[in-house]
């Protein structure tokens, strides 16, 4: 019940911050702080991730399409699969167990160290105080690093196919070029806002509603990823159903 009661929490924080942003009500240093965090801060782990996916995913995908004369579409796979559902699901992953979890930790224990409580006599609203920075820089960095993570992975695909399967460059670029769209690109784009915000939320609303000192703290950040995890997921299968509808034209 009390899961319930934070993610119920969790969607009127989401409202309030919506309502606030429209309102541009946040504080401008904060923010840049916090997208210095997400975006410099994550590049290194979800490059990395993203080469070794797309590597791994080229592996098992060469050989299989190579054996039935397919070896001209190789590159086209692996840009679908890393801009509708890899380079999104997985930044976003990498983001809520590095990202996330430390905006639960922070807040939290500005919550049981009576931080929080000191915004209010301060008069400054902590939702836009700590909660809509943090929301910003996700919304922001999380799409950037999403694109950045589809370059790398076709780049790891790439090194690959050419090194290990023999296929040429040229083949594979112009395999790329064909099924390359800005469709695909607007809306990996799209998963990253949506899941930037997710994250955002999130974090900063479990860290908000923490109770019982530094137990309180590890068991609300603890909380905070895996529910993350779980809208990230969800929300992608609701994303992918209504953004990719109606017949294919991928031309291999």
């Amino acid at each position: 019940m009390r899961w319930l009661r934070r993610l119920f929490a969790a969607i009127l924080l989401g409202g309030q911050v919506l309502i606030h942003i429209l309102k541009f009500r946040f504080h401008y240093n904060n923010t840049l702080e916090q997208m210095r965090m997400v975006g410099p801060g994550s590049i290194l782990i979800t490059q990395l991730i993203s080469a070794t996916v797309g590597m791994v995913f080229t592996i098992q995908v060469a050989r299989e399409f190579i054996s039935i004369g397919a070896g001209s579409a190789v590159g086209s796979v692996l840009l679908l699969a890393l801009s509708r559902e890899f380079a999104p699901v997985l930044t976003a992953v990498v983001v809520a167990g590095r990202v996330g979890a430390a905006f639960t930790a922070e807040i939290g224990t500005m919550k049981v160290s009576e931080q929080i409580d000191a915004l209010y006599v301060l008069r400054t609203d902590p939702v836009d105080y700590l909660v809509i920075p943090r929301t910003i820089a996700c919304c922001t960095m999380v799409p950037i690093l999403t694109l950045m993570a589809i370059v790398t992975g076709m780049t790891g695909g790439w090194l690959v196919a050419t090194a290990i399967y023999g296929l040429s460059s040229k083949e594979f670029i112009e395999s790329v070029q064909k099924a390359l769209s800005d469709w695909d690109l607007t809306c990996a784009t799209i998963k990253g806002v949506v899941f930037g915000a997710l994250i955002a939320i999130i974090g900063c609303n479990w860290g908000l509603t923490t109770k019982g000192g530094a137990k309180g703290v590890g068991e609300s950040t603890t909380a905070a990823v895996v529910t993350s995890l779980l809208a990230i997921f969800v929300s992608n299968f609701f994303l992918s159903w209504f953004l990719f509808q109606g017949t294919g034209n991928l031309r291999l």
